[in-house]
């Protein structure tokens, strides 16, 4: 590929510009804390491993929560309250407990330096599958555009949700670069819809011969010196 092309480059969220596992541990402790003081019902019958593999299930049922992770929540929480007496409306404030915590990122030490090394010398934007928010963890300044899986109403590898990062951009998909973590949703996900893909390997995983990121890097830092380079 030719660097000197790159015009945008679209970025992945979690365990790109911070891991996922620790935020989620946090915030389904808080939901089940809260859960714990407010729906006592579903705690004398649920744990958040049981709650998990219910969500889990669920999902199964309608496409729509592949796409939807904050609606697979939801619904979960609404039945799960329903089934063991407690007040179905209580997952409104379940989920704004849930959102809390899902939004309280401790980004990975790379980020803001190396958003500063890209940002003065091309566009940026994030697409991403999961519900986090950028202006809530205070990211959304350093991006132009930010497309989210449950408010676009596809979600990666779909091409279209790609496609519609580099229209709003205004950068053709052979001009843009997506860095994400999944291999399948990010790194296969974005070279099929025409762009280039990096693929962010910040915990040592072994890369299987059939994917070929066009490059592959363990923070922005790197990222930054190779599309220099």
């Amino acid at each position: 590929m030719n660097k000197t092309n790159i015009q945008a480059v679209l970025f992945d969220l979690d365990d790109t510009l911070w891991a996922i596992e620790p935020v989620l541990h946090l915030a389904e402790t808080r939901l089940y804390e809260w859960l714990t003081r407010h729906a006592p019902g579903v705690v004398q019958r649920e744990s958040i491993i049981s709650l998990r593999a219910r969500r889990q299930a669920l999902a199964k049922t309608d496409p729509v929560y592949e796409i939807n992770l904050w609606a697979l929540r939801h619904a979960a929480l609404t039945a799960v309250l329903a089934e063991h007496g407690e007040d179905p409306a209580l997952a409104d404030p379940a989920m704004e407990i849930f959102t809390a915590g899902r939004n309280a990122v401790t980004l990975f030490d790379d980020v803001l330096p190396g958003l500063q090394q890209l940002k003065p010398r091309l566009k940026l934007g994030t697409v991403s599958n999961g519900f986090a928010d950028l202006a809530r963890i205070g990211l959304a300044g350093h991006f132009e555009i930010s497309i989210a899986a449950h408010q676009f109403g596809t979600a990666k590898p779909d091409p279209a949700i790609f496609h519609a990062a580099c229209t709003a951009l205004g950068v053709a998909p052979a001009h843009t670069v997506y860095v994400g973590d999944d291999l399948t949703l990010d790194v296969l996900g974005a070279q099929q819809a025409g762009l280039h893909a990096v693929w962010m390997n910040r915990f040592q995983r072994e890369l299987p011969e059939h994917v070929r990121p066009d490059a592959v890097c363990t923070d922005l830092n790197q990222l930054a010196r190779w599309l220099a380079s």
